[in-house]
């Protein structure tokens, strides 16, 4: 979701909903004295794997278009670091793409996630509390990207899956559950 003039103050007005409202509760739930240790958003990292660059080296450019439609920002492409000869992956072989957002972008991308793409599933009963790990950061596995409203399915030339990663500053798994609750995140019962 690119940041126009008109969506420019809603965009304004979720960040201090985030600062202010998510921050004030966080901290009273958590028992925090220090505002400075309540957990936040770090940022949001995309990656896409596709083992068939190996054959077809105009795969990456096309999920590149893809993830830069997705992000409104470059993606770079990811490179093996080990070679395996079952895969006929050598190590430096471009095998991915991924992209890391912070401040408005990383904003914007969630306020994206949560309230169009997640609802957007096929048979979606919510986020599991799983997928939360040890140190409060959500990983999230979508298998089409054509959920996401910048695609244009006709343009597409294949289905793929993408990863997403939230990174917070959470100390634990209930910080970070915490967190993604008061931020909206829907959790299935």
């Amino acid at each position: 979701m690119q940041i126009n003039n008109l969506n420019l103050i809603k965009f304004m007005e979720y960040i201090e909903f985030i600062k202010k409202e998510v921050k004030k509760k966080l901290q009273e739930e958590l028992g925090l004295d220090n505002p400075m240790a309540v957990p936040e958003i770090k940022k949001i990292v995309l990656n896409v794997g596709a083992g068939e660059a190996v054959s077809n080296k105009g795969v990456l450019e096309k999920i590149q278009e893809q993830l830069s439609y997705i992000t409104g920002q470059k993606p770079i492409i990811t490179k093996a670091k080990k070679s395996v000869s079952a895969f006929k992956i050598r190590r430096g072989l471009p095998i991915g793409v991924k992209v890391t957002l912070r401040g408005k972008n990383m904003f914007s991308f969630l306020e994206k996630l949560i309230k169009i793409v997640l609802p957007r599933v096929r048979d979606f009963k919510g986020v599991a509390e799983s997928n939360i790990d040890k140190t409060g950061n959500l990983n999230l596995g979508l298998s089409e990207q054509i959920i996401f409203p910048e695609i244009d399915y006709d343009k597409i030339d294949k289905i793929r899956g993408l990863q997403i990663t939230i990174v917070t500053s959470a100390k634990n798994k209930n910080e970070g559950l915490k967190l993604f609750k008061t931020l909206g995140v829907p959790f299935s019962q």
